[in-house]
């Protein structure tokens, strides 16, 4: 994206139209989709899920409509629908899973085939290592950080706005970078696509939210973001793709080192992330999600700034600067709320 329009257009239709879904769609959540209240969850009252449904329709029929205003390059739409059709594979073993759970088994097959489609064919023309790894590794561990990724999202989807909070700031860091030249136009309209999407959704998931994502908007949400980060990495900013999902990234990635150090069955559903640790130490849902979002702005910057200085010591700087103050953010939800 060379101007300004094509991104906001396409945020505002996406917001629009995902605003505009979250309020058709809700009664029949309430009816075929409710999420009852266990002993693992964060909410006390049934709630509808599957406004996931509603963030991709309102994203993707965005994504569709602007670039007949604004065309995209020639070639850029084949990857990019590649990428989607994918996305709505993954959507759909979610909102199955949503209804009927599915066997762990199953739900990860099906995930490795939609992230291997996603980089076997959606962005084949990616190199992040080719002078340490040879083809087919970088290819399988890129396979396994998207199946990763797309099931961290999942994860970390457990109380009202987090993943706004995440992924918002995210998908404007993107937007910012396509502007900028730093990522092509086709993976920047489905960064702004997104954005839009969850700013639609966002003031259905405000605590106490009135629908929660639902599997069949955080599997894709987690693929698409995992997508749009390897392009970022691709361009040579392997570290801002790295800093920009880090306090996601973190939270989920040790909490499942810890589970299985303790024998855990890691795909039962549990209370051992730090952000749910946060509530259970006196941290009020508001105040966990505002931390985080703050965090991950402050992430953004730390990202930028690693694109504007590629050299060695300012990358380094950057790395370290996002993992202190991700440490910080854990332990400090780790640990019971002054008073």
């Amino acid at each position: 994206m060379e101007t300004l329009a094509p991104a906001l257009s396409t945020i505002l239709a996406a917001a629009g139209l995902a605003w505009w879904f979250c309020r058709l769609l809700r009664p029949l959540m309430m009816r075929y989709a409710l999420a009852r209240p266990n002993a693992r969850s964060s909410h006390r009252i049934p709630t509808p899920q599957g406004g996931g449904i509603a963030v991709l329709a309102g994203a993707f029929l965005a994504l569709g409509l602007v670039p007949l205003l604004w065309p995209l390059p020639a070639g850029a739409g084949a990857g990019l629908l590649v990428v989607v059709g994918a996305a709505v594979l993954v959507a759909f073993v979610g909102a199955w899973d949503d209804i009927r759970p599915l066997p762990a088994s199953l739900r990860l097959v099906l995930q490795v085939v939609c992230v291997a489609l996603v980089v076997l064919q959606g962005a084949p023309d990616i190199r992040l290592l080719p002078e340490v790894l040879p083809l087919w590794a970088e290819r399988g561990l890129a396979i396994l950080a998207g199946v990763w990724f797309v099931n961290l999202v999942n994860f970390m989807d457990g109380i009202d706005w987090i993943t706004v909070a995440g992924i918002v700031p995210l998908c404007a860091a993107l937007v910012l970078a396509s502007l900028h030249g730093g990522l092509d136009p086709a993976a920047g309209l489905l960064a702004a696509a997104l954005l839009g999407g969850l700013l639609g959704f966002a003031p259905f998931n405000r605590p106490v939210a009135q629908i929660f994502l639902g599997d069949v908007g955080s599997l894709p949400l987690g693929l698409l973001t995992a997508y749009l980060l390897y392009r970022l990495a691709g361009t040579g900013a392997l570290v801002a793709a790295l800093i920009l999902p880090l306090y996601h990234v973190m939270d989920s990635t040790i909490t499942l080192f810890r589970r299985l150090a303790r024998g855990e069955k890691v795909w039962q559903a549990h209370r051992s992330h730090f952000y749910q640790q946060a509530t259970d130490n006196g941290f009020s849902v508001s105040e966990i999600v505002a931390q985080v979002a703050l965090l991950n702005l402050a992430l953004v910057v730390l990202a930028g700034f690693t694109m504007v200085f590629p050299g060695l010591w300012a990358q380094l700087a950057g790395l370290v600067g996002a993992l202190l103050l991700v440490g910080l953010l854990l332990r400090r939800f780790a640990r019971r709320r002054p008073a």
